[in-house]
């Protein structure tokens, strides 16, 4: 008899990572719902494309007020501060979760620091060490982990052996790959705290994320609780892609520059 898969609803799915999570889940045979907004004529092709090879549901959001209010987006403490709300609203409500610590997303990431779009690029600036995690594997162990009995009310942290690298490393192993050699910027803690203060929005929140991680080492700097869930332990067969693809896919196929947006 076959097993029948659970449905999965994905809020975000036209979104960059929200992409990545519509093929995970589609792909695994997942009955796959997304969530979005009316798709209006002005809507760029990129949002809908994606969409378009896979027969889903969708379930379309109606805004009381198509009004949009220009304002800046929050500084980066206000953005953690939001999504903690959020996590102890899940906490509080009584519904089963599963919360996910992807780390840095690696393309998006190797993109920012290498630009390997941009084949005459000659300079790098050097913040510190950081752990890449590509975009589809953290997007299918959390498709595993979302119908994973063993994650119920737990939380995941992919720290994948093999993705922990120090810049210097990573634009090492660029300059092999690539056969160019980068001229190197270091910048200190003191440089980049002048940044963010002096830098227009969205350039602040950026520099302070590049901070927590690089400077800081805020994503490697503790010990996994008892309760925490190692990726790597709970799905030991499954093959994630190291650093090292990542760059191998990039030489081949560099991706266009991503821009996030903070909210």
């Amino acid at each position: 008899m076959r097993c029948e898969k659970s449905k999965i609803m994905i809020f975000g799915a036209t979104g960059y990572f929200g992409t990545y999570m519509v093929k995970a889940s589609a792909s695994s045979a997942h009955p796959t719902f997304v969530y979005v907004r009316p798709v209006k004529p002005h809507h760029p092709p990129s949002k809908t494309q994606l969409l378009s090879p896979w027969e889903l549901l969708f379930l379309w959001e109606n805004w009381m007020s198509t009004k949009s209010l220009l304002s800046p987006l929050p500084p980066f403490q206000t953005c953690c501060d939001k999504k903690k709300l959020i996590r102890r609203a899940a906490e509080e409500s009584g519904i089963p979760y599963t919360f996910v610590s992807a780390n840095s997303f690696g393309a998006y990431f190797v993109n920012s620091l290498l630009h390997p779009y941009d084949q005459n690029l000659k300079k790098v600036t050097v913040y510190g060490t950081v752990g890449c995690n590509y975009e589809k594997d953290i997007a299918e162990y959390t498709v595993k982990a979302a119908t994973d009995e063993r994650a119920e009310n737990g939380l995941i942290i992919y720290r994948l052996p093999k993705n922990v690298i120090t810049q210097l490393d990573l634009i090492s192993r660029w300059e092999r790959k690539t056969g160019r050699t980068m001229e190197k910027t270091f910048i200190s803690d003191k440089e980049m705290v002048k940044l963010s203060q002096s830098s227009p929005f969205p350039e602040a929140v950026g520099i302070a994320i590049f901070h927590s991680i690089f400077v800081k080492g805020e994503q490697m700097n503790y010990e996994l609780k008892e309760d925490d869930l190692d990726a790597v332990e709970l799905y030991p067969d499954y093959d994630y892609t190291t650093v090292d693809q990542l760059l191998d896919i990039f030489v081949v196929d560099p991706p266009e520059r991503g821009v996030a947006a903070f909210q």
